[in-house]
């Protein structure tokens, strides 16, 4: 491992021509007219994980987009571990807010990265941080250092909900059995403050729809006669609140893991600072549930929010109508204990029953996961602590996220694995946003640090057994 830095510096301008060249394909899952872009994506992937070092890699088609398949086994005896990366990415809308084009990715100095960073759609989420793990296998069996097994399951369904995940792994449990899952889709507190995610909100995703009139009406002539679906549902939403920021949906909160004063206060140990955190969002105040502070509310306090909103007339000019649909998507991120797919029906029976007359409403879930917690005294926890201390010299924080990845969940349910979460990204990487970017310092430092894990984790496996 002592020539692993010098490796990086040796390779890294090719690392970051071949991440820029991913990056370059609009594997944009959610929008059909991009289909065949995610299937080219999938094809680059394989082959990049041959280049690596994989002695088999497969395109495994799902009814959907299909699952890149990587495996190295160097002995039946030794710990297996599995790598999981996604390679599909968010739409880049709004495209006005892009400071350059998401898909010509760019690499620019910042003062958060003086080194650079990588800007375009994916660079955080989650190519960059999926191809740290390439990079480092590709080091690894290049310098015969590879110490256990490694297998690789790339999706690219990620972004929609994972929905073919769970059929390929019920169908391939043989082919996917390891002793630990190895996750990097998160982040870490700064550059200077390591931290290792062990938890990770739950998700439900619902769209709605209010249906007044049989049609668009004249609001001169129907206008104060017949319910507006848009003033019904903004008041709709409004009233999923109460004044201290208390979901108001009946049952919601009654399996919520409340966590001790004591863990609350290691929590707390984290540095935060409430005035950076502001400044950085350009806002002149923070808003949240009462009782709870800004780094909990984001992590350990489930919510609900509206992603979208839209319906009537929107373009130049005055439409004077009142329109007969209007429509919202709502997720709710979720806690320990609660249950996605029952928050949803809490969700439609509360949504429905506050429904005034003169309205129809419809609920439709999309997609959602349940919250997942790792425990620190997991040898994979520890594996990974050790990992962090080697490279940036300091014991990582554990860390609550406040995001989701339903499949985690799924993994543990279906394979009987623990998923460590070692994130390289920040906070400030606008994942979903315009101007998405990765920092190049951290996308080597993840190359140099996996390959950390792989050996503490053999270790302490071994020496367990």
């Amino acid at each position: 491992m002592k020539d692993i830095k010098k490796y990086i510096d040796t390779h890294q301008k090719r690392f970051l021509d071949e991440l820029i060249d991913l990056l370059k394909i609009p594997s944009i899952s959610a929008d059909k007219a991009y289909k065949d872009e995610v299937f080219n994506t999938a094809d680059a992937v394989a082959e990049r994980l041959k280049e690596a070092g994989c002695a088999k890699v497969e395109i495994c088609e799902t009814p959907g987009y299909p699952i890149v398949y990587g495996e190295l086994l160097k002995d039946k005896n030794l710990p297996t571990i599995l790598v999981y990366g996604h390679y599909d990415v968010q739409p880049p809308d709004p495209m006005d807010l892009w400071d350059s084009a998401p898909f010509e990715p760019v690499i620019k100095k910042t003062e958060l990265h003086p080194e650079g960073a990588i800007f375009a759609r994916g660079a955080c989420d989650d190519k960059g941080q999926m191809y740290m793990h390439v990079k480092a296998l590709e080091y690894m069996t290049q310098n015969d250092d590879l110490p256990c097994n490694v297998k690789f399951m790339i999706e690219g369904e990620e972004e929609v909900g994972s929905e073919n995940l769970g059929w390929f792994i019920s169908r391939n449990q043989e082919k996917l059995a390891n002793d630990v899952i190895l996750i990097s889709d998160t982040g870490m507190i700064a550059k200077d403050v390591p931290s290792i995610t062990t938890g990770l909100r739950g998700l439900s995703y619902v769209e709605v729809e209010v249906t007044g009139p049989n049609r668009d009406l004249h609001s001169g002539l129907y206008g104060g006669a017949v319910a507006n679906p848009i003033n019904v549902l903004t008041k709709m939403i409004a009233s999923l609140h109460d004044e201290n920021n208390h979901i108001t949906i009946p049952g919601f909160y009654d399996k919520v893991e409340e966590l001790s004063k004591e863990e609350r206060a290691k929590m707390a140990e984290a540095p935060f600072s409430l005035e950076n955190y502001q400044k950085a969002l350009d806002i002149d105040a923070v808003y949240g549930e009462a009782g709870y502070s800004t780094s909990e509310r984001n992590s350990i306090r489930p919510t609900l929010d509206v992603n979208g909103i839209w319906g009537g007339y929107i373009g130049e000019g005055a439409k004077t109508v009142i329109a007969s649909k209007a429509y919202a998507k709502i997720s709710m991120r979720l806690v320990p204990d609660q249950d996605w797919k029952e928050i949803t029906q809490l969700f439609k029976k509360h949504f429905e029953s506050i429904a005034p007359k003169g309205v129809r409403v419809k609920v439709t879930p999309h997609h959602g996961g349940q919250a997942y917690v790792t425990p620190i005294d997991h040898i994979g926890y520890k594996a990974a602590e050790k990992a962090y201390e080697k490279t940036f010299g300091k014991t990582p924080i554990p860390q609550r996220s406040g995001g989701s990845i339903p499949i985690v969940a799924l993994f543990e349910k279906e394979l009987n694995s623990k998923t460590i979460l070692m994130g390289f990204g920040l906070d400030s990487d606008a994942i979903h946003s315009p101007n998405e970017h990765f920092g190049v310092w951290n996308f080597l430092k993840g190359i140099e640090t996996i390959p950390h894990f792989y050996h503490e984790f053999t270790k302490i496996k071994t020496s367990e057994n």
